[in-house]
Protein backbone atom coordinates (compact mmCIF):
# COMPACT_ATOMS: atom_id res chain seq x y z
CA UNK A 1 0.00 0.00 0.00
CA UNK A 2 1.15 3.51 -0.72
CA UNK A 3 -0.23 6.93 0.19
CA UNK A 4 -1.01 10.12 -1.70
CA UNK A 5 0.68 13.35 -0.54
CA UNK A 6 -2.59 14.06 1.33
CA UNK A 7 -2.28 10.74 3.19
CA UNK A 8 -5.01 8.82 1.32
CA UNK A 9 -4.18 5.09 1.11
CA UNK A 10 -3.88 3.55 -2.37
CA UNK A 11 -3.77 -0.19 -3.05
CA UNK A 12 -3.09 -1.75 -6.43
CA UNK A 13 -3.38 -5.32 -7.59
CA UNK A 14 -4.74 -7.70 -10.19
CA UNK A 15 -8.21 -9.23 -10.19
CA UNK A 16 -8.22 -12.71 -11.72
CA UNK A 17 -11.65 -13.18 -13.27
CA UNK A 18 -13.02 -16.62 -14.17
CA UNK A 19 -16.58 -17.27 -15.29
CA UNK A 20 -18.77 -19.02 -17.83
CA UNK A 21 -20.75 -16.73 -20.15
CA UNK A 22 -23.24 -17.41 -22.91
CA UNK A 23 -22.24 -16.18 -26.35
CA UNK A 24 -24.43 -16.77 -29.38
CA UNK A 25 -26.23 -19.60 -27.55
CA UNK A 26 -23.03 -21.43 -26.52
CA UNK A 27 -21.25 -21.53 -23.17
CA UNK A 28 -17.84 -19.87 -23.17
CA UNK A 29 -15.16 -20.05 -20.48
CA UNK A 30 -13.85 -16.57 -19.68
CA UNK A 31 -10.55 -15.95 -17.90
CA UNK A 32 -8.73 -12.64 -17.68
CA UNK A 33 -6.51 -10.58 -15.38
CA UNK A 34 -7.74 -7.05 -14.66
CA UNK A 35 -5.47 -4.42 -13.08
CA UNK A 36 -7.22 -2.73 -10.15
CA UNK A 37 -6.86 0.31 -7.93
CA UNK A 38 -8.56 1.19 -4.66
CA UNK A 39 -8.45 4.42 -2.63
CA UNK A 40 -9.24 5.21 1.00
CA UNK A 41 -11.16 2.64 2.99
CA UNK A 42 -11.51 0.36 -0.06
CA UNK A 43 -7.68 0.29 -0.25
CA UNK A 44 -7.47 -0.81 3.38
CA UNK A 45 -10.01 -3.60 2.76
CA UNK A 46 -8.18 -4.68 -0.39
CA UNK A 47 -4.82 -4.72 1.41
CA UNK A 48 -6.30 -7.00 4.10
CA UNK A 49 -7.78 -9.41 1.52
CA UNK A 50 -5.79 -12.67 1.33
CA UNK A 51 -4.48 -13.54 -2.14
CA UNK A 52 -6.83 -16.00 -3.84
CA UNK A 53 -9.95 -14.85 -1.96
CA UNK A 54 -13.24 -14.86 -3.82
CA UNK A 55 -14.62 -11.33 -3.94
CA UNK A 56 -17.21 -9.35 -5.85
CA UNK A 57 -16.32 -5.76 -6.64
CA UNK A 58 -18.20 -2.67 -7.67
CA UNK A 59 -16.49 0.26 -9.34
CA UNK A 60 -15.65 1.69 -12.72
CA UNK A 61 -13.18 1.28 -15.57
CA UNK A 62 -10.84 4.11 -16.45
CA UNK A 63 -7.64 4.65 -18.41
CA UNK A 64 -4.51 4.07 -16.33
CA UNK A 65 -3.39 7.63 -17.01
CA UNK A 66 -4.09 10.51 -19.35
CA UNK A 67 -1.49 9.17 -21.79
CA UNK A 68 -2.40 5.47 -21.49
CA UNK A 69 -5.22 3.48 -23.08
CA UNK A 70 -4.72 0.58 -20.63
CA UNK A 71 -7.86 -0.01 -18.53
CA UNK A 72 -7.81 -0.18 -14.73
CA UNK A 73 -10.73 -1.21 -12.50
CA UNK A 74 -11.21 1.41 -9.76
CA UNK A 75 -12.85 -0.38 -6.83
CA UNK A 76 -15.53 1.36 -4.76
CA UNK A 77 -16.81 -1.65 -2.80
CA UNK A 78 -15.62 -5.19 -2.07
CA UNK A 79 -17.90 -8.08 -1.16
CA UNK A 80 -16.18 -11.10 0.39
CA UNK A 81 -17.80 -14.30 -0.87
CA UNK A 82 -16.00 -16.98 1.14
CA UNK A 83 -14.87 -17.62 4.66
CA UNK A 84 -17.95 -16.29 6.44
CA UNK A 85 -20.42 -18.49 8.24
CA UNK A 86 -23.12 -15.80 8.26
CA UNK A 87 -23.06 -14.88 4.57
CA UNK A 88 -20.96 -12.38 2.62
CA UNK A 89 -19.51 -9.24 4.18
CA UNK A 90 -20.02 -6.07 2.18
CA UNK A 91 -17.59 -3.19 2.58
CA UNK A 92 -19.44 -0.07 1.59
CA UNK A 93 -18.07 3.14 0.16
CA UNK A 94 -17.67 5.99 2.65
Amino acid sequence: MRYTPAGVPIAEGVLQHTSEQMENGAARQVRCDIPLLALGQAAQWLQATPIGSEIRTNGFLSAKSRDSRTLVLHINTIEFLEGTSNGPILQEKG
